[in-house]
């Protein structure tokens, strides 16, 4: 597990995290704000003032509002751009208002950072690749997202992309495979883990959507947020996988959680989930080298400190 010590260190900086009331920018905003200015910018249409870290200050306002972007970018030094809308099925049924958010919200925040000169570190998401032929999926594989929210990633991402290329911004890209952690809200890429860890707190059975032969690569919060601050350091642009780059199949994931479980609940399996992808897993040989990011957190001991906070 990493501990604050382990992280990279950002001292003295001003730093915006959007989305930072959110599970994975609240997370990073905590590794930073002891060290640096930290602003958060954030609607708390899903996240809450209560999980915002002590010591950041947290301006309320949707990321394509002109006033709000002025005010939390002014003088900033890093920009971790996380606000979003990630829910598939919500994708599906406005697919506008995700591209509103997710695109038009970023090329405005990315044109607040080339003012500002920031380094700009995008959360964007395996959802690009939609079903890969091949796994492990490096970041050269097609790019055929099955959602508009998929789509909506993989247009923003390549804006970031533009950006650094025609305006010489010093932006990145990261690509989170199934991020997990305490604290996580149910969401489309982890959804799975909560539902596991709360039916086992329960003592009800685990279900398993169809045979539970497809796999996931779930990497833990601590990771993400490694690979979000080394990005922030590092002079790279371009795009990064994030993950373990190892797989897990679901009925394996089932039967960790029963294993790590006080209750010892059955297994159970129901109707396979209609368009799930049958495999996933990151190759991250180019986020090791240029990087730096070594994931550190194994399934068993993510599992862990999951039960333990469902305690």
């Amino acid at each position: 597990m990493n501990s604050q010590a382990d992280l990279p260190s950002i001292s003295g900086q001003r730093i915006l995290v959007t989305g930072g009331a959110g599970f994975i920018g609240r997370n990073i905003a905590r590794a930073l704000v002891a060290d640096n200015e930290v602003r958060i910018l954030d609607d708390l249409s899903t996240g809450s003032r209560s999980t915002v870290p002590e010591g950041a200050t947290l301006i309320e306002g949707d990321i394509r509002d002109d006033d709000a972007l002025d005010r939390a970018t002014a003088d900033i030094d890093i920009i971790f751009h996380h606000a979003a809308l990630i829910s598939v099925e919500a994708s599906i049924r406005d697919p506008e208002r995700t591209h509103d958010i997710n695109v038009t919200g970023t090329v405005k925040l990315l044109e607040r950072a080339r003012d500002e000169a920031a380094r700009f570190v995008f959360a964007s998401s395996a959802a690009v690749y939609g079903n890969p032929d091949t796994v492990p999926i490096s970041e050269d594989a097609p790019l055929e997202p099955t959602s508009p929210y998929g789509l909506s990633k993989l247009a923003a991402e390549r804006y970031v992309r533009l950006y650094a290329d025609l305006y010489d911004l010093s932006a990145v890209a990261l690509r989170y495979f199934n991020v997990y952690g305490p604290g996580q809200l149910d969401g489309d890429y982890s959804a799975v883990i909560s539902v596991f860890v709360d039916q086992a707190a329960a003592g009800d059975p685990i279900t398993v959507e169809g045979d539970g032969s497809q796999t996931r690569d779930f990497v833990h919060i601590d990771d993400v947020v490694q690979a979000n601050l080394l990005a922030a350091r590092a002079e790279q642009t371009g795009v990064f996988n994030v993950g373990t780059g190892e797989s897990i199949s679901i009925l394996e994931l089932a039967e960790t959680v029963q294993d790590l479980s006080d209750s010892t609940p059955e297994i159970t399996h129901t109707e396979a989930r209609s368009g799930d992808i049958d495999r996933s897993c990151a190759r991250i040989a180019k986020s090791e080298s240029s990087l730096g990011f070594e994931p550190s957190v194994s399934i068993e001991d993510g599992l862990e400190t999951i039960l333990r906070s469902a305690e």
